[in-house]
């Protein structure tokens, strides 16, 4: 079996992309913080998958613990790597924190892929790279705009530092450039499990539906979109992961025509929030409370993937619809209070 390294291996995608590298025959160790995360959902994987993966708990600033990691798993075929702050509206209060955190761990992890001359790497980035576009839907090639916030901005200049690594390191690369993972595993034994108030629509919605929070807040009504809410595309969570496990083999079977390769990961549809809400209330048949805000710093207005590239060259295609999305969603929130109320 081929080992992988996961950094951010506790958290949302990363839990996610471990179960599908499991189910296609990889070996796996997870490094992870958990500052922002938690081990139990390693406990869902290994439920999932029947395999207990082991995580070093390791801030990946730190080059010496994250050289320990990388000295006792040599064997290793290739890095993915998640670990990384996201909360937008954080990055925008605390700018230095996040320049911090996400560039320092990625210069350390790609350090230690130069000196233990690992194969492959690839690299968690977002489709916040492209700013306020316009050129709708957006394609690799898409012109980077300015970055609306200092976390868009760290995945600008995460990816900036890729490339020029790239060309001095036989290491192969891939971008992976995700437009909003949302939903849960299908056993409902992993999901999005945000440590304090969740920024992201999707458990805002199921946390504010089962009574976690009082009500949902839509940021800006008055957009030029269909409804006058922002514009994403939502893609489930599984098969962002399924995309990683292919990027990995893509570059194992020594596909790649360049030595760093770009691909959207996105259903290419958009999506309103108040399409999003409506979708959830459909699927639940919970009527939600919500209200209509003020715009937030740092949103895009709309943006949605064309993902011709992935399924070209990857073959990759997402499997999940946005009521899928919502159902599963809903069904991890649910499982998450009965684990609560059965303990």
């Amino acid at each position: 079996m081929q080992k992988v390294l996961v950094t951010g291996g506790c958290g949302y995608i990363g839990s996610h992309t471990i179960v599908d590298l499991i189910n296609n025959g990889f070996d796996v160790v997870s490094v992870d913080s958990n500052i922002r995360s938690t081990p139990q959902l390693l406990d869902g994987v290994e439920k999932i998958t029947g395999k207990k993966v082991r995580n070093y708990k390791v801030d990946l600033c730190n080059l010496e613990d994250t050289n320990a990691v990388f000295h006792e798993n040599r064997d290793i075929v290739g890095v993915i790597h998640f670990a990384a702050l996201k909360s937008v509206g954080e990055s925008v209060n605390d700018p230095l924190f996040y320049f911090q955190n996400n560039l320092t761990s990625l210069v350390n992890v790609l350090k230690c892929i130069k000196e233990y001359k690992i194969p492959n790497f690839v690299f968690s980035s977002s489709c916040s790279v492209y700013g306020n576009t316009t050129a709708l839907p957006v394609v690799e090639e898409t012109p980077l705009g300015e970055a609306q916030s200092p976390y868009a901005r760290t995945k600008q200049m995460g990816e900036q530092m890729i490339e020029d690594f790239s060309r001095v390191n036989d290491t192969q690369n891939i971008l992976l450039r995700y437009f909003n993972p949302v939903g849960a595993h299908a056993s409902a034994l992993i999901g999005e499990l945000p440590l304090g108030k969740p920024d992201n629509l999707v458990p805002v919605i199921t946390q504010t539906a089962i009574g976690k929070l009082p009500k949902v807040t839509v940021f800006g009504t008055q957009y030029p979109t269909r409804d006058g809410s922002c514009i994403r595309d939502y893609v489930h969570v599984s098969d962002i992961a399924n995309a990683h496990t292919k990027a990995l083999q893509y570059l194992i079977d020594k596909r790649n025509s360049e030595k760093c390769e770009v691909f959207n990961l996105g259903t290419g549809d958009g999506v309103t929030v108040l399409e999003a809400i409506k979708a959830f209330e459909k699927i639940s048949g919970v009527k939600l409370n919500y209200e209509l805000g003020a715009e937030r710093p740092g949103d895009v207005i709309a943006i949605y993937a064309n993902n011709t590239k992935a399924k070209e060259k990857l073959g990759w295609a997402p499997q999940f619809g946005i009521d899928d999305m919502m159902r599963t969603a809903w069904q991890w929130e649910i499982a998450l209070r009965d684990r609560v109320l059965n303990n």
